[in-house]
């Protein structure tokens, strides 16, 4: 009895309900949101964006579906749907991330708009599609969430290791920073599927909503944040936002570049500079 139990309370399951419209609107947003980032010479992180919308559909549909099976669907093609979720989190996701990391000078501009559409996007679809028959999409997580769990702390832990061994606080990780993005990036996704009706729809229990809330705020995007961030150092430490090369950075020099960073000055990039320098660096990041 106390294994069902137990079982029976590791096993979240993750499930969306909404009509079509929903996608129609969210692929014009994020064709919209790509061409701001060129706009505004975020190349970088487009490109980090794109990339990560293919990691979820490697996963979503490569390991879930076809090696797990815990996906199911009713009322759509499991392969598209799944492509443009995994393309729709992707992207703004990974994208909001990649910002999170740089500091970026609009980083409040750039929040506002993901979270508003995050938000409002379902209520349009609700409203104005209420007609179109709905898609109803599934996952149980018991079959990966320990997997998950051996992901976050073993990154945690050997960021724990490397800062308690570094001796210089400029060149360690910003742990709590980075569980502060972790977190909150999931958990604004998650809470705004919820208030717009399309997480766990069907599922009467205010208890189990709240649990998927919780457990996938805890842990689906914040297993992947200190690997994100060594990525975010590597590929930073060699190009600017903008592609262009720029003088060689050691890891953890660019740590302490990271760590240098105040949240609303940033530039597009972080080269150490005299203190004279400081605004005119500041303000040509910004151009």
């Amino acid at each position: 009895m106390l294994t069902n139990l137990a079982a029976a309370s590791t096993e979240i399951v993750a499930q969306r309900v909404f009509n079509p419209l929903y996608i129609y609107l969210d692929i014009v947003f994020l064709v919209f949101f790509c061409g701001l980032l060129i706009f505004r010479k975020k190349y970088l992180t487009l490109l980090f964006a794109l990339a990560g919308g293919v990691l979820y559909m490697i996963v979503d549909y490569g390991i879930f579906h076809l090696a797990l099976g815990t996906r199911s669907i009713e009322g759509g093609s499991l392969f598209w749907v799944l492509l443009w979720m995994s393309m729709s989190y992707g992207i703004t996701n990974f994208a909001w991330i990649w910002l999170w990391m740089a500091k970026d000078k609009r980083l409040f501009e750039w929040t506002l708009l993901i979270v508003l559409w995050w938000i409002c996007a379902p209520l349009m679809a609700s409203s104005f599609g209420s007609s179109l028959t709905p898609i109803k999409i599934q996952r149980t997580t018991g079959a990966y969430h320990g997997a998950m769990a051996i992901i976050l702390f073993v990154s945690y832990a050997a960021a724990i290791v490397y800062n308690l061994l570094q001796k210089k606080k400029e060149k360690r990780f910003p742990l709590l920073y980075l569980l502060i993005i972790g977190i909150s990036v999931q958990f604004a996704w998650e809470f705004s599927l919820l208030i717009g009706g399309i997480r766990s729809a069907e599922i009467v229990s205010m208890g189990d909503k709240l649990m998927t809330l919780v457990v996938n705020s805890l842990l689906e995007t914040n297993l992947g944040a200190v690997p994100i961030f060594c990525i975010y150092l590597f590929v930073t430490a060699r190009f600017t936002e903008d592609l262009k090369k720029r003088g060689k950075v050691s890891f953890t020099e660019r740590i302490a570049e990271v760590n240098r960073t105040r949240l609303r000055e940033a530039p597009d990039f972080i080269v150490p500079a005299p203190a004279e320098e400081t605004t005119d660096t500041v303000e040509r990041g910004e151009e």
